[in-house]
């Protein structure tokens, strides 16, 4: 039920006049009246969001911690949310942050109960964060697994027996099932070959019932960049197709950690082709009566497929990266376009086998929506253009990976198009006041911006004590760090190198460690601040992360967190004429930034940020040490 606006509106003042007028009177009156300090920060940053709600602007909101910016960018955002008839997308970094954000006590809940403001908030999540009951299915046919059982046996009841529809409930998120690590429920979770329009299941679907949820949220709808980039690229196909688009229609939206939208932006527009899919979606197809020269085209498809791949792995260049760059051999292009061709033939022979129905629709309907996506993909890596291609690991499946160079085109018509207010907030989006950077890698010519401190006195509360180390004794360091017992995050630049500090670890060691991507991470982290284990080692909470008192007194950064070496930032540097300044600084620098944010939190925070740091490293001292908010101290030995 759709809740009034929080304050009377009159026919002498706009409803901007009066939402001005709102907030002054909260955040002067009514938070100090409840126990809240008087934070000038904050106030400024409040009448700011008003001016682009106003304005329909697009605004970077720079705030330092302990501001409160989510609650300066949320009271007016409810206020226009409810003005409009359309609620405000909050969009966050990643999942976990989602979870932070929403959790019990956090800004939201906090602020519903200050102000009575009975809140519809809803979470929007990226498709894989949902169970796919195909893939659940297919799973338990390939193996005995106890979690795959342990999955079942937690489904509701209408899942397996036929009930009204008004019986089914929101159910299937990766957050309920935290227990299981992240390649378990990679067998399981949504993936993108699966033909959700055409599944017998649709109707008791868990993502298709918290799509349906979310879509009727009033006040706040919160999901994160992926999926928010995911809406836009994909909202005029689908309503060309009949289907709704993924998020509902919202009146603005805030980018929480606003600085990670363009890798967001990057990865909804990749294109993927996976060594073993091509099988499992061919075995699907291999019915009875198939007509003997499909079979046939199927098979010649699938020795293509594999000698594509064979001759792929011949032409990797050597790198320590997860993302490994492919050498351009004629032959391989060569092969890739005869493949195209083969496929584009065998789909001509769909069309006869759906005549006749020897296929099963679901499965025939699944077979072509993969092949056009792999024609498309395939002709992206074969033909000279702007694209950058890799070759990963992902979920356990070696895949070519084809994205766009650069992202600013689509994001002007799409998202930067003056129809919504957007704004920007964290409190790291320029490099000493600088937003050039952010701005100029998403394309934006016209914003507003503005920079407001941290209230904390860091000197007070802070240490940053730096070691100098050869590169091979840096997991011995941060080993011996652990010895004091203390709350620590360990952030590492890629999950690579935090598997290496995994592996060098003594058998016997007595530490309660955790690592990413053992457990569901928001349950970790949950963990992690009732302190059930001493040490989180992470390479993807650099930020957002929130950790108060006594949760977290020390970080340690294993390596200085430049960007890898990899065929994306290689395509970035090659257009620039200055990649060291304009390129791998800048990223370094707010990303450090990032990662020594997550120790100081509140007024009552206090511990130590270690870094670990090679000769090449320190050699570069004046430029990292210009963005930390105190001066690094060199650490004496344990």
């Amino acid at each position: 039920m759709r809740q009034p606006i929080p304050f009377p509106l009159s026919k002498d003042k706009t409803f901007f006049e009066s939402l001005n007028d709102w907030i002054g009177d909260v955040f002067y009156d009514e938070l100090p009246e409840k126990g809240y300090d008087l934070r000038d920060e904050q106030i400024f940053m409040a009448f700011q969001m008003e001016k682009a709600l106003k304005e329909k602007s697009v605004m970077f909101a720079e705030a330092g911690v302990g501001t409160g910016k989510t609650l300066a960018y949320l009271l007016p955002a409810i206020a226009y949310a409810r003005y409009t008839g359309k609620p405000a997308l909050i969009s966050c970094a990643d999942e976990t942050l989602i979870e932070q954000l929403v959790k019990k006590g956090g800004d939201i809940d906090r602020l519903d109960e200050l102000f009575n403001l009975n809140l519809d908030v809803r979470l929007a999540k990226s498709r894989d964060q949902y169970l796919c009951l195909q893939r659940l299915e297919g799973a338990k046919k390939r193996s005995g697994a106890d979690f795959l059982d342990d999955i079942e046996s937690r489904l509701p009841e209408f899942v397996n027996k036929t009930f009204s529809m008004q019986n089914t409930y929101p159910y299937g998120e990766r957050s309920s099932f935290p227990e299981i690590n992240d390649d378990q429920w990679q067998q399981v979770n949504y993936h993108p070959i699966q033909n959700c329009a055409a599944c017998e299941l649709r109707n008791k679907c868990g993502q298709t019932i918290h799509r349906n949820h979310y879509r009727e949220a009033t006040d706040l709808v919160i999901c994160s960049h992926d999926f928010l980039m995911e809406h836009l690229w994909t909202k005029e196909t689908r309503i060309r197709e009949g289907q709704t688009p993924l998020l509902p229609e919202f009146s603005q939206i805030v980018l929480d950690e606003g600085h990670l939208l363009e890798f967001a932006a990057q990865r909804a527009l990749t294109y993927e082709v996976q060594e073993s899919t091509l099988l499992d979606v061919t075995e699907s197809i291999l019915a009875d009566n198939v007509r003997e020269k499909t079979l046939n085209m199927i098979e010649e498809t699938i020795d293509l497929h594999n000698e594509f791949f064979l001759l792929l792995r011949k032409n990797i260049v050597a790198s320590d990266e997860d993302r490994k760059a492919i050498s351009r051999d004629p032959a391989l292009i060569s092969l890739g376009k005869g493949l195209v061709n083969h496929i584009n033939l065998l789909l001509e022979e769909f069309v006869f086998e759906g005549e006749l129905f020897t296929i099963p629709e679901y499965e025939l309907r699944l077979a072509e929506e993969f092949f056009e996506k792999y024609i498309f993909s395939m002709g992206l890596f074969t033909e000279e253009g702007d694209a950058v291609h890799w070759l990963e690991i992902k979920d356990d499946i070696e895949t070519l990976v084809i994205m766009p160079r650069l992202v600013t085109d689509i994001l002007d018509e799409k998202l930067f198009d003056g129809k919504v207010p957007i704004i920007f907030s964290s409190a790291t989006l320029s490099i000493k006041k600088d937003f050039s950077y952010l701005s100029d890698s998403l394309g934006i010519d016209k914003y507003q911006s503005f920079t407001v401190p941290s209230p904390f006195d860091y000197e007070d509360v802070m240490k940053v004590l730096k070691h100098p180390l050869e590169q091979r004794d840096k997991f011995q360091r941060a080993y011996d760090l652990l010895s004091s017992g203390e709350q620590t995050l360990i952030l590492f630049k890629s999950k690579m190198d935090m598997e290496n500090f995994k592996q060098s670890l003594p058998l016997d060691h007595a530490y309660k460690i955790e690592f990413e991507g053992d457990r569901e991470l928001s349950t970790v982290v949950k963990d992690f601040q009732d302190a059930k284990f001493q040490v989180l080692c992470s390479y993807h909470l650099w930020e957002g992360l929130d950790l108060p008192k006594e949760a977290l007194t020390k970080v340690i950064i294993v390596d200085l967190p430049f960007p890898p070496q990899d065929p994306v930032f290689e395509a970035k540097r090659k257009f620039s004429s200055n990649p060291l300044e304009e390129i791998d600084l800048p990223f370094m620098q707010l990303r450090i930034q990032q990662g020594i944010g997550r120790l100081i939190r509140t007024s009552e925070d206090h511990g130590e940020i270690h870094l670990l740091l090679n000769e090449d490293e320190l050699a570069l001292e004046h430029l990292w040490q210009e963005v930390l908010p105190v001066t690094a101290q060199n650490f004496l030995k344990l």
